[in-house]
């Protein structure tokens, strides 16, 4: 009976002690997911704040999620290259979420990085349908946003999942006066378009239907415009543009020197950006678009087409920079999430924030070279 009440009381022994080490490990997983939450949430606000100094000096990552994505490390070595400095070297997975040296940026006038917008009536008032189809969209008289969480994003230069995350529960339904956290970016307005004054305005039945001039200098163009707020683009100090389509990303100099960078998306192989040295011919603002779905994927003009309204979410966006090529131009986009992945119809693509600031740097004649 004696050995029986040993061999008993080892055995609770062991129980009460193998209970008690997953208690412990219980605990110590708990506190390690706890501060995994708490780096994670560290290194989320980091890299906003990263993508938020990068957008505020006007060298673009495009949407920012709180990331350090590859358009970060692009931008920020764009950024650097800049100054004289040494870009640095991007990680060797393109999708991984490493964190680059910021060592020398004053990142600390990025304070703080979020904060409380409340929503207006004129949030929900840009919101309207936007169904699918091209047919479709042609009857409508404006593209506007899908619904209030599409345009408050685009607002504040962030991605749609990033917005709600930043915004559990809050998303579903949004009303005049709700409270949102968001990004502490610049706020992009469309009114902001109408108060763009670029070098030489253009009005055509569709931005993409402009003819070809290439032959004709800034001069010779600028003496036929009717536009007398036109300059010729013959200072040696002039704003140019290069597009690297490499790197999906667009810089704009004077002299030689980079002042702004953006990240753009470029043609596909069936429409390839056409490589070569252009001029900008004018802008158009809230533009119409020719949508011709064989000139679109083939290159070759049909007459089965819809002609769609303006609007923020135009295949075209809410500005179309045109160049000295016909169907060609740098122009926003309906889809900022797809900024630098993926292919366009041959013309350059910008995010609409990025493209009306692209277009405050360039004038009628500038220098585009796409290479």
């Amino acid at each position: 009976m004696g050995n029986y009440r040993c061999v008993l009381f080892s055995v609770l022994g062991l129980l009460f002690a193998s209970l008690a080490s997953q208690i412990e490990a219980r605990k110590h997983s708990t506190k390690q997911a706890a501060h995994k939450g708490q780096e994670s949430s560290a290194q989320i606000e980091g890299a906003t704040r990263l993508q938020i100094f990068l957008d505020r000096s006007n060298f673009s990552p495009g949407k920012i999620d709180g990331r350090y994505n590859e358009f970060t490390w692009k931008a920020l070595g764009l950024y650097r290259q800049s100054r004289g400095e040494q870009p640095p070297m991007p990680p060797a997975h393109a999708k991984g979420n490493v964190a680059p040296d910021i060592n020398g940026l004053d990142l600390a006038s990025v304070e703080p990085v979020f904060i409380i917008y409340s929503v207006t009536q004129a949030d929900l008032q840009n919101v309207g349908k936007l169904p699918a189809s091209p047919k479709e969209q042609a009857k409508l008289k404006a593209l506007l946003y899908r619904n209030p969480v599409d345009g408050i994003a685009e607002k504040f230069h962030c991605d749609i999942h990033f917005l709600e995350q930043l915004n559990p529960g809050k998303t579903k339904s949004i009303k005049p006066g709700d409270q949102l956290r968001v990004p502490n970016v610049e706020p992009f307005e469309l009114g902001t378009v109408k108060e763009i004054k670029p070098g030489s305005e253009i009005n055509s039945p569709a931005a993409n239907e402009l003819s070809d001039e290439p032959d004709k200098t800034p001069a010779e163009q600028l003496s036929s415009s009717q536009n007398p707020a036109a300059t010729p683009a013959s200072s040696p100090s002039i704003s140019s543009v290069k597009i690297d389509t490499k790197t999906n990303m667009l810089g704009v100099f004077e002299g030689d020197r980079l002042i702004a960078a953006y990240a753009v998306t470029i043609g596909s192989a069936q429409t390839a950006s056409p490589i070569g040295d252009w001029k900008v011919k004018g802008i158009s603002k809230w533009p119409r678009f020719r949508y011709d779905e064989k000139m679109l994927k083939h290159g070759e003009r049909s007459g089965h087409f819809y002609m769609l309204p303006p609007g923020p979410r135009s295949p075209v966006g809410v500005l179309w920079i045109a160049l000295n090529k016909k169907g060609i131009g740098m122009h926003g986009t309906a889809a900022p999430d797809s900024i630098g992945h993926s292919a366009s119809h041959g013309c350059i693509r910008l995010s609409n924030w990025d493209v009306v600031r692209l277009a405050e740097r360039v004038k009628f004649g500038t220098p585009v070279s796409i290479h």
